[in-house]
């Protein structure tokens, strides 16, 4: 090893969904990003090969070279109350063996790495730190914050039996206060439901988010009975579900994730029979999500609460795929006391490849900490000789700018109602598209949500489109200015402003708010004030570029999409391509 102020050390998350690879050397993170994007399946579960290989090209280092593996899963965590579970519940055998085939290739990753990379996995150097799942969310939101000393709340469906933790970070440490042990989640209880709506793909928790703003919360009681607030924690009410003792099927290796669902009887019996996949939207459906984004909020609202009485502090990290949950992140500042949130690009499974190297580095070296995540560019990049060969092989026609008349050239058919797909830079890590593979358009058209939903997207019509805001001008248009550089908040849109940007407004009045600064993103910056000298307005409507599959990576793959959509026109590096 090179000492404890000197490590390159290689993240993962693995045999589960969202994986992804990251590296940290010296403590600062070179590279980041999901499986998914190279495989081209939405929340691609496996080992990342195809991450990991272009984190230890991009950081310019062998996996010889290597220090640390830091794998964001410990079979050995909470085994105590594994086995106590177990017993008490008579846990089936076969759901026992299931889990045990998912751990037995937990245990094998450095030599599985050294035979995909062809090298001798006697000649690896790394050591193998295993992470406790929580423990790498809870690292990956503080030891990327700007906070010195914060609470912490990690929240998901469920990892390494606990599915909630409560803890704070204070300099290059983390500390646990209480958990929420398996089978009890907040992430399950939307999960359910999202199956029960006709939701059938995982992941598809967003979704529901969307359309809970349409419905009333009328079945709000029905689900209080089935979750319920206890000291430092809550209970699910096990009659509702089917996953406490039996085999509920997952799919964690080598593709799209599945998981069976697992709602019971008695779930119908509350709320009515379960809709078919792919249902439209109709008014129970709508009255469902409302009811349980509602008593979601309460929970998590409870445990900050909660949280705040054990480890009185201003900041908050949040991590987990329900700190994904963008309108409680949002309402967290009315409804709690923290005054300062923060929640990392990648707060859901994909995160823990980052948190657990970060783990690595601050928790287990001892390192103090020298990084702060300010932006989400940690993927792919591709230089404009790159994208003229993309360009020649189509056929199509483009015009290569300078990056003023491209700016303005963009901007020019923005305000003709165009929309415009945008690729510069690094991609994004993490779930959202933030400006360098997005797709653009006017916020102001009140008919650019049906356009896009149309021509484009192919999805669901109650979805909104978020805005992209220069971050001086927050406050003119939301009833408070808080950062949300991840568009990881939701904020309601002032009453007065709504009407001039209705495009991004959702049917509460509200917007998934996504902060723009000049430092982070020089040019995306300079795109949207180039919008508001032409408009007077300091936003543009972002969305991923992406139709019905993972946000596209390379130039070939933006090339496609515009290609087989109604796309207007898109940005490749340095070339706008309008001609098809």
């Amino acid at each position: 090893m090179r000492g404890e102020k000197m490590a390159v050390i290689l993240g993962i998350n693995a045999y589960h969904g969202d994986s992804s690879a990251a590296v940290v050397r010296d403590g600062v993170l070179i590279a980041a990003v999901e499986e998914e994007r190279f495989k081209r399946i939405k929340h691609w579960a496996g080992m990342p090969l195809a991450s990991i290989q272009y984190c230890l090209e991009a950081a310019g280092v062998r996996i010889q070279e290597v220090d640390y593996i830091a794998i964001s899963t410990d079979p050995k965590a909470n085994l105590g109350h594994k086995v106590i579970y177990s017993l008490k519940n008579r846990v089936k055998v076969g759901s026992i063996i299931e889990r045990m085939k998912r751990m037995k290739k937990t245990l094998g990753i450095k030599e599985k790495i050294a035979e995909c990379l062809g090298v001798d996995a006697r000649k690896l150097r790394a050591r193998i730190v295993n992470v406790e799942h929580h423990r790498a969310h809870a690292a990956c939101s503080f030891f990327t914050s700007p906070f010195e000393r914060s609470a912490i709340l990690s929240i998901d469906g469920m990892g390494d039996f606990s599915s909630t933790w409560l803890g704070y970070g204070e300099g290059s440490r983390i500390a646990n206060i209480a958990r929420v042990y398996y089978p009890h989640s907040v992430g399950f209880l939307y999960e359910a439901t999202t199956r029960y709506l006709g939701f059938p793909k995982y992941g598809d928790e967003y979704k529901v988010m969307g359309l809970a703003p349409y419905g009333e919360p009328i079945y709000a009681e029905g689900f209080r009975n089935i979750i319920r607030n206890e000291k430092c924690g809550f209970s699910l009410n096990m009659r509702y579900f089917n996953h406490g003792n039996n085999i509920i099927h997952m799919k964690w290796d080598g593709g799209e994730p599945t998981v069976e669902s697992f709602f019971s009887s008695l779930f119908e019996k509350e709320f009515g029979p379960s809709f078919p996949d792919r249902s439209p939207a109709n008014e129970r459906m709508e009255n469902v999500a409302a009811s349980l984004q509602i008593v979601t909020e309460e929970i998590i609202f409870d445990l900050l609460n909660t949280l705040y009485s054990q480890y009185p502090c201003d900041n908050l990290c949040l991590a987990g795929g329900v700190a994904m949950n963008s309108v409680v992140n949002g309402k967290a500042y009315v409804k709690t006391p923290f005054k300062n949130i923060f929640v990392p690009a990648g707060a859901a499974d994909n995160g823990t490849s980052i948190g657990a190297a970060f783990y690595v580095w601050n928790q287990i070296i001892k390192s103090p900490r020298t990084f702060e995540m300010k932006h989400a560019f940690w993927g792919s990049s591709f230089s404009d000789e790159e994208c003229r060969r993309v360009i020649e092989n189509h056929g199509v026609r483009a015009e290569r700018m300078n990056d003023a008349p491209l700016t303005k050239a963009v901007v020019e058919l923005l305000c003709d109602g165009k929309v415009v797909g945008w690729i510069k830079g690094r991609m994004e890590f993490g779930a959202r598209a933030l400006g360098n593979r997005t797709l653009l358009a006017d916020p102001r058209r009140a008919d650019m949500r049906e356009i896009i939903n149309t021509r484009i997207k192919f999805r669901e019509k109650f979805r909104p489109f978020a805005p992209s805001v220069l971050e001086e001008y927050v406050s003119d248009y939301f009833e408070y200015s808080v950062p949300s550089p991840f568009m990881e908040k939701v904020v309601p849109i002032r009453a007065e402003k709504r009407e001039e940007i209705p495009a991004v407004t959702h049917v509460d009045g509200t917007g998934r708010l996504q902060t723009v600064d000049s430092e982070t993103n020089p040019k995306y910056w300079n795109l949207i004030s180039e919008f508001r000298k032409r408009t007077g307005v300091p936003m543009v409507l972002n969305t991923s570029l992406n139709e019905n599959e993972p946000i596209v990576r390379t130039p070939e793959e933006a090339i496609q999409c515009f290609l087989r959509t109604k796309m207007d026109a898109i940005v490749l590096e340095s070339f706008l391509v309008t001609g098809k």
